[in-house]
């Protein structure tokens, strides 16, 4: 469960040569936005104000930053996203889940399952 006694968040901003050691970690959620999307600005945000446990990254792609073609074809399910933001949830580099859109809550119940 997460609580306000939790450490805050430190979104990561993530690029070509951090995202593979990112993925591998324990409970690693991934957002991916572009450099010109609203809704993904107003996520970012949210991101940063949120609480999470300790021990859960949350690290952000933004796929129009050049140099992310390994990123790419190592995850070919990106070419089949189409709603910005999205999130996906990994744990130990597996992916586990995955949702378009904002919200804190959704989000957190995701987390609370593999908490």
């Amino acid at each position: 469960m997460i609580t306000s006694l939790d450490s805050v968040i430190q979104l990561e901003h993530l690029g070509p040569k951090d995202w593979e050691e990112f993925l591998s970690a324990p409970i690693a959620m991934l957002m991916l936005g572009k450099n010109d999307c609203a809704a993904c600005k107003t996520w970012t945000a949210e991101l940063e104000e949120f609480t999470i446990p300790e021990g859960v990254r949350v690290g952000k792609i933004l796929l129009d930053t050049p140099g992310l073609g390994r990123f790419k074809i190592a995850h070919d399910w990106v070419s089949g996203v189409d709603v910005l933001p999205f999130n996906v949830l990994f744990v130990d580099g597996e992916m586990k889940k995955q949702w378009a859109g904002g919200g804190l809550e959704r989000m957190q119940n995701r987390l609370n399952r593999f908490l």
